[in-house]
C-alpha cells in the first residue's frame, strides 16, 4: 500500500522501497532519493546517516542533505541513542520517522475516535479494545505462520516483515494505523497482541511500540514446539 506523504508531497512505497539499493538515484532526482530514505526508515525505524548512506549508496554529504529537508519538512525526527557505546566523540545521531511522516500512511482513526473514547469508561474502552482485537483476529485467521501473517498485515499497509531472534522470530510492524489513539488508550496495543497469540496459537510477546514512541511496533514469536 502506497503511503503519501502529504506534507511534503512525497510518496513512499515500502514494497517497492524495502531493500531497493541497487540503483543510485541521479543527482537531480531529490524526490525520488527522499522517497528512498522515507522508505528506509520504515523498514528500519532508526538509523543513523552512515547506515543510510550506504544502504542506499548516497554520499555522506547529499544523504546530509536530503536528511535535512526532511527535517524541515517535519516528517522525520531525530533521537538520541538508547545506550551509548563508550566511545571518544559524539555518539551518533540516530533518524526516525516523525508522527507525521507515520501519519502519512493509512490511518483507521482521527482525533474524532479519540474525542470518542475519552466520553466510555475504562471498561468501557476495555471492551471496545477487546472487540477490535476479535475483528483482527477474525481477519487473519487461517494465517499460516508468521510469515504469513506479515503478508496478510502488509497487504493492510502495516508494513510488516519478519525477523529470525533466538528460538523465534520477531514481527515487526512499521507502520501503525491507529497510534494516535493507542498512544492515549494503551489497551489497543493489548488487545492487538494478544489477537495475534490467538492467530498464531503461541504466547507472543510486544517488545516495543510506535504509539509509545520507538520506530517500529516488535513482536516475539517463540518457535512452536512439535509434538514427538
Amino acid at each position: 500500500m502506497t503511503f503519501v506523504a502529504a506534507v511534503t508531497g512525497l510518496r513512499f512505497d515500502p514494497g517497492q522501497d524495502f531493500r531497493h539499493t541497487g540503483v543510485v538515484k541521479s543527482v537531480g532526482d531529490s524526490s525520488g532519493t527522499r522517497e528512498r530514505v522515507l522508505g528506509l526508515l520504515l523498514e528500519l525505524g532508526t538509523a543513523t546517516a552512515a547506515t543510510l548512506s550506504e544502504r542506499l549508496e548516497v554520499t555522506p554529504a547529499g544523504i546530509r542533505r536530503h536528511l535535512d529537508a526532511l527535517l524541515a519538512d517535519g516528517v522525520i525526527t531525530t533521537r538520541e541513542p538508547r545506550r551509548r557505546a563508550v566511545t571518544r566523540g559524539r555518539p551518533a545521531r540516530l533518524y526516525a520517522l516523525s508522527d507525521a511522516g507515520h501519519a502519512a500512511g493509512p490511518s483507521a482513526y482521527d482525533e474524532l475516535a479519540v474525542s470518542a473514547l475519552r466520553f466510555m469508561t475504562p471498561a468501557q474502552v476495555e471492551a471496545f479494545a477487546d472487540a477490535k482485537g476479535r475483528e483482527l483476529e477474525a481477519r487473519y485467521a487461517g494465517t499460516s505462520g508468521p510469515e504469513e501473517l506479515a503478508a496478510a498485515l502488509s497487504a493492510d499497509g502495516y508494513a510488516a516483515s519478519v525477523t529470525e531472534q533466538g528460538l523465534g522470530v520477531q514481527l515487526c510492524q512499521h507502520h501503525c494505523p491507529v497510534q494516535h489513539v493507542a498512544a492515549e488508550f494503551p489497551q489497543l496495543c493489548d488487545a492487538e497482541t494478544a489477537a495475534l497469540g490467538r492467530v498464531l496459537d503461541v504466547h507472543v510477546q510486544r517488545l516495543a511500540t510506535i504509539a509509545h514512541g520507538d520506530g517500529v511496533c516488535t513482536t516475539y514469536i517463540p518457535a512452536r514446539k512439535v509434538d514427538a
